[in-house]
């Protein structure tokens, strides 16, 4: 698979005792809608401003569309479209105005506001002062801003950050679109794993400036999916002493074990242990999600 972005062995820092980014590496694919996650700190916006040229890749670590970034900015940003920090807005001005400032200093056409407009939903809100519009329509119109020209590729810094549920469904719903109908590559930076999770192909999870994992959601589901499982069953207590080692089980309330496991036959095997031993189970839940699996891929 084609890679839109790769990074190889990045280190940033103010001096060497003190790196930000320590040897980072990913690649993004072609087509994907690709997560950056971790917590505040961890390193996201640094990589962010260093793959669009805000701050030096002095060693020339990164490549966007197969090409070092000297030899690819300033022509590249016309196939990139990007959202680092807050956006900023003349309030006093339309919706329709503010895009219209970007477009005339591109020298655009005025037909590609209203075609972001019209992806973005914000069509009939166009006339609307900005001091008007509402968090959410904001977002939008500042993923609006980053569509002009017709990019390949929208690097966005926390673009849900701050919404309430609805707007981060209007936000999500949104990238989902731009992803599948115009085949866009999405790479979104996040804090807000329940969020990203719902919409991204591949992730990478950095921690204090290192990258912990990197690749498709699939390959995190292998390594992962069998790991936890809770088992809800009656007075959980008194079943642990037919509960194996090896599956490390822990009580977490009194109708409720986790266990450590490794396949589906483990599930298979401990379940009809259990009923043959007269257990009343009554819920078997997987408890590995995006977010137990971020804090264990950190943790270790």
């Amino acid at each position: 698979m084609e890679n839109l972005i790769a990074i190889k062995n990045l280190n940033y820092g103010f001096t060497e005792s003190k790196l930000i980014l320590k040897d980072v590496s990913l690649s993004v694919p072609k087509g994907s809608i690709f997560g950056f996650l971790g917590a505040n700190g961890a390193g996201k916006s640094t990589t962010m401003k260093l793959m669009l040229g805000n701050l030096p890749d002095e060693n020339s670590t990164i490549e966007i569309f197969n090409q070092k970034l000297p030899e690819l900015y300033p022509e590249g940003f016309q196939k990139i479209g990007s959202l680092i920090d807050s956006p900023a807005f003349y309030d006093h001005l339309s919706g329709w105005d503010n895009l219209m400032i970007l477009s005339k200093l591109r020298d655009l056409p005025d037909a590609e506001c209203e075609r972001v407009l019209n992806l973005v939903g914000l069509w009939d809100s166009r006339k609307m002062k900005m001091k008007r519009y509402s968090l959410g329509m904001k977002q939008r119109l500042a993923i609006a801003m980053t569509l002009l020209g017709n990019p390949e590729l929208l690097i966005l810094d926390e673009p849900v950050n701050g919404l309430d549920p609805n707007g981060m469904l209007e936000i999500r719903e949104l990238l989902l679109k731009l992803n599948k109908e115009q085949g866009i590559t999405i790479f979104i930076s996040s804090h807000l794993l329940q969020e990203v999770e719902k919409m991204v192909t591949h992730l990478a999870i950095i921690s204090h400036g290192a990258i912990k994992f990197s690749g498709s959601v699939e390959e995190l589901n292998s390594h992962y999916r069998h790991n936890h499982m809770r088992i809800g069953l009656n007075n959980a207590s008194l079943f642990l002493p037919h509960i194996p080692e090896y599956y490390t089980p822990q009580i977490t309330d009194e109708n409720m074990v986790e266990v450590t496991i490794q396949s589906r036959e483990d599930i298979i095997k401990l379940t009809r242990t259990l009923v043959m031993n007269d257990a009343e189970i009554f819920e078997i839940k997987n408890s590995a999600g995006l977010e137990d699996w971020f804090m264990e891929i950190t943790k270790n």
